[in-house]
This record gives C-alpha cells, structure tokens and sequence, in this order.
C-alpha cells in the first residue's frame, strides 16, 4: 500500500487508493485500507487534506516533514508551499496558551493554471475565482 500510495502524486482518497490497489491484483478489503491509513496519519506517515465534500484525501508524507499544500478545486492537483511562518506561529501559540501536543491544519485552495479561466494568459479579476462559494 505504502508503495502504490507514494507513486501518487497528488492527494487521493482512500477509495481512489483502493481501486489503485485492486487493479493491480493486491486483495485488499476498504476497510483494512482506511484502517490502514487512519495509523499512517496517526505515525506521521501521511499528509491529509479534505475536499470540498469534506471527505479525507490523503499522500505520503515526505521524509523530512509535515508539509502544506496549496490544492487545485477543480482537478485536484497539489503544490508544496514554503510555510515555516505558520509553524512557528503554531509553536508559539502552544506555548503562549501552555497547550502540549498542538496539532493545526492549514488548507489553501485555489485554481491552477490549466484549470484557471484565464490561464490563457488573461488576468482574471481580484477574487474571482472564490466566486464558486
């Protein structure tokens, strides 16, 4: 599973996991997959994000960290951003407040060039493309 899920390159559902698995002859139950993926987060193993459904999607965490990402909402496709400001201001809060094991979630969305409506080139106008909310 680790294996199929780390050639993801971008976050996927646990039913998208499973149809991987499956095509490629791995007998695996749902279950076992999202009970499999439920530890993977609680480890540290994996980097979970949530759709506009509000459903769970997830991708193997890199070896040096917990990461941020910025998400394309109409394809789904997921950019790294430098977020070390947010890290800090996370561990300062918990200190600040005596809080022990902070844990935070940070989700940007946006559109990506080829699904953004002026990715021709063209500038869209200010915050028009949070006009879908």
């Amino acid at each position: 599973m680790l294996r199929v899920l780390a050639g993801c390159q971008d976050f996927v559902s646990a039913q998208e996991l499973h149809a991987l698995l499956v095509a490629e002859a791995h007998s695996i139950g749902l279950t076992t997959v999202y009970r499999a993926l439920r530890d993977l987060e609680a480890d540290g193993g994996v980097d979970v994000v949530r759709d506009e459904a509000a459903g769970r999607l997830y991708r193997s965490r890199p070896t040096d960290g917990h990461r941020h990402y910025l998400i394309c909402r109409d394809c789904g496709r997921s950019r790294p951003v430098e977020s070390g400001v947010v890290e800090e201001w996370a561990d300062r809060i918990a200190a600040d407040t005596g809080f022990a094991a902070v844990r935070h979630t940070v989700e940007l969305t946006g559109l990506c060039a080829d699904c953004h409506p002026g990715g021709d080139g063209e500038e869209e106008p200010p915050y028009a493309w949070d006009r879908v909310h």
